[in-house]
C-alpha cells in the first residue's frame, strides 16, 4: 500500500508538473515590451490547454498544440513608463510584475559588444551617475547548441542603476542613454554577445547550407578533425602560460609567452551555427525595433568570406524574426595593430549598408592601437543612437560621416566626392593624413589633400598621373577627414585592385 500511495504521489506530482503554463526566457518581471507593434507572447503549457494572456485592457488567448507549445498576439501598445502586470492563465497563474512598454534592440557580436560598462572610460562616474529605471538589461547566458534552442538563461531584466549598470554592454548602454535623452520612452536592451567568437558561430545552419559558404564548412571539418590533439595541447599552452604569467608577477617581469588560442570544435563557441542556435534562435520572435551589431575582429583574417556572411546574417535574422527590414546597425572595426591586415575586413563590413535599413558607426579616430577593446564605448553608443535617431525616430541630424562617391581626374590630381557631406569636410588636426594616390603602375604614394567647396582634391609629386585614390588604408590610420557634424569619413579605396 505504501509504495501504490508513494506512485500515486509521483504521478500527481508529474501531473501537476505537466499542466503548468510556463512562458518564454524572456518574459519575466521588469521586462520592456516593444510599442507599435504586434507583441507576441509565447511559452509551454499541456497540449490542447487554453492559455489566456492579459496586459492592461487587452486580453488575448492561444491554445497549445500538440508539442505544448503555445503563442498568443496581444496589439499595438503605446509606450508607457507606467508599469502593469502581465498575467497568464492556464491550469495555473504566471505574473509578471513592472512591465513597461517601450522600444527594444538586440545588442550581439563579440568582446567589444560583450564589454561591460564598468571598464568604459570614466567607468567609476559613469556608474554612480547611472539613475535610469526605465533603461532595462537582460544578459543571455553563454550557450552552444548543435539546434535551435527553446530556452536561454538569463539574468534577468535589470534596471540602470548604480548597482546593476556596470554589468551592462557598455555599447548598449550608453546607445540607450542617448536615445532615452531624444524620445523619452522606456528602452529595453536584450544583450547577447560572445568575446572572440567569428561570425559563423551565429549564423543558421540553414544559412552556411549555401554551396557559397562550401570553405566555412571545409574548414570546420578540418578543426572538428584535429579538435582533440588541440584540447590537449591547448591545457599545456595555458599550463605553461599560467606559470610564466605567475613567475612574472613574482620577479615584476613581462610574461612573454603568447597568449594560447583555444581548441576549436564542437560545444565551443566557435562551432558553426552554435551561437545562432543557443542563443539567438531562443530570441524569436520577441517583439523588438531592431539590431546593434559589434564583431568583425574574429575574421579579420577571411575579408573575402565575411563579404558574404555579413549580409547573410542580417538577411537570415530578418528571416528569423519575419517583420521585415528591422534596422540593423554596426560598429566597423576600430584602429589596432594587429597582425592581421585590417583594411579589407572594415571594407567588407561597409558593403552591407547595400542593404535596406542598415547603419555603419566609423570608430577609427576612438580606437587604441594598443589594445583590441577601446574604451571609449560612449562615444560608440552616441553614433549608433543618431543612426536610430535620425532613421527610426525622425529627429532631425546627421548619423553618418562622409562616405566616398567617386573620384574624378583632373590634370595632376583626383576630385573626391562623397555623400553625407550637407555639413562641409572638415580636416581636424589639419593638414589632411592618411590619403594616397596610385597612377597605372598601381603602386601608392603618400598624397595630400584640399578641401574645395565639400570635394577633396588629391595629388601626390610622386604620381603626375593619378587613377586611384585611397584614404586611411592601413590597419591603425591618422585619420583626420570628418563632415560638420564631427562625425568621421569611413575608410574607402577608389580602386578594385
Amino acid at each position: 500500500m505504501k509504495r501504490l500511495l508513494l506512485a500515486l504521489a509521483a504521478l500527481a506530482g508529474a501531473a501537476s508538473a505537466r499542466a503548468d503554463v510556463t512562458l518564454a526566457s524572456l518574459f519575466q518581471d521588469h521586462a520592456v515590451l516593444q510599442r507599435d507593434a504586434l507583441v507576441p507572447v509565447w511559452g509551454r503549457a499541456d497540449p490542447g490547454e487554453r492559455v489566456t494572456v492579459t496586459f492592461r485592457d487587452h486580453t488575448v488567448s492561444a491554445t497549445a498544440g500538440r508539442d505544448g507549445r503555445w503563442i498568443a498576439l496581444l496589439p499595438a501598445l503605446e509606450a508607457s513608463a507606467e508599469s502593469a502586470p502581465l498575467t497568464v492563465t492556464g491550469k495555473n497563474v504566471v505574473t509578471l510584475q513592472d512591465v513597461v512598454v517601450g522600444e527594444v534592440w538586440v545588442c550581439s557580436g563579440q568582446s567589444n559588444m560583450e564589454f561591460p560598462v564598468d571598464r568604459a572610460v570614466n567607468a567609476t562616474a559613469e556608474i554612480a551617475a547611472a539613475n535610469a529605471p526605465l533603461i532595462r538589461h537582460i544578459r543571455i547566458d553563454h550557450a552552444v547548441a548543435d539546434t535551435p534552442a527553446d530556452a536561454v538563461a538569463t539574468s534577468g531584466w535589470l534596471a540602470a542603476t548604480p548597482e546593476n549598470v556596470g554589468h551592462f554592454t557598455a555599447v548598449g548602454y550608453f546607445f540607450a542613454r542617448d536615445v532615452y535623452r531624444k524620445i523619452g520612452v522606456p528602452i529595453g536592451l536584450i544583450h547577447s554577445s560572445w568575446g572572440g567568437t567569428p561570425i559563423e558561430s551565429w549564423l543558421s545552419e540553414f544559412t552556411l547550407s549555401d554551396p557559397a559558404f562550401a570553405a566555412v564548412h571545409a574548414r570546420w571539418a578540418k578543426d572538428v578533425a584535429v579538435f582533440p590533439a588541440r584540447q590537449v595541447a591547448y591545457a599545456a599552452e595555458k599550463a605553461a602560460w599560467d606559470a610564466a604569467s605567475a613567475h612574472a608577477k613574482a620577479t615584476h617581469t613581462k610574461n612573454t609567452l603568447p597568449w594560447p588560442q583555444p581548441a576549436v570544435g564542437p560545444g565551443t563557441p566557435y562551432q558553426i551555427s552554435g551561437l545562432f542556435n543557443g542563443m539567438i534562435a531562443p530570441l524569436a520572435p520577441y517583439a523588438m525595433r531592431g539590431v546593434l551589431w559589434y564583431q568583425g575582429e574574429s575574421n579579420a583574417p577571411r575579408p573575402a568570406e565575411y563579404r558574404a556572411l555579413f549580409p547573410a546574417l542580417i538577411r537570415s535574422w530578418r528571416a528569423l524574426w519575419g517583420e521585415g527590414d528591422f534596422p540593423f546597425y554596426f560598429v566597423q572595426i576600430s584602429s589596432y595593430e594587429s597582425t592581421d591586415f585590417w583594411p579589407p575586413l572594415r571594407e567588407a563590413q561597409a558593403e552591407a549598408l547595400a542593404l535596406p535599413a542598415t547603419g555603419m558607426a566609423v570608430t577609427l579616430d576612438i580606437g587604441d592601437p594598443k589594445d583590441i577593446h577601446p574604451r571609449n564605448k560612449q562615444e560608440v553608443g552616441r553614433r549608433l543612437a543618431l543612426m536610430a535617431e535620425t532613421k527610426v525616430y525622425d529627429i532631425p541630424g546627421d548619423a553618418s560621416g562622409p562616405v566616398f562617391a567617386s573620384a574624378t581626374p583632373e590634370g595632376s590630381a583626383l576630385r573626391v566626392r562623397f555623400t553625407h557631406v550637407t555639413s562641409g569636410l572638415v580636416a581636424y588636426d589639419k593638414p589632411l593624413q592618411s590619403l594616397e594616390v596610385a597612377g597605372t603602375d598601381r603602386v601608392f604614394h603618400p598624397a595630400e589633400g584640399k578641401i574645395d567647396r565639400g570635394t577633396l582634391v588629391v595629388r601626390s609629386p610622386s604620381v603626375p598621373h593619378p587613377v586611384a585614390v585611397r584614404y586611411a588604408w592601413s590597419n591603425v590610420p591618422q585619420a583626420n577627414l570628418f563632415n560638420g557634424a564631427g562625425l568621421p569619413a569611413a575608410p574607402f579605396r577608389s580602386d578594385d585592385w
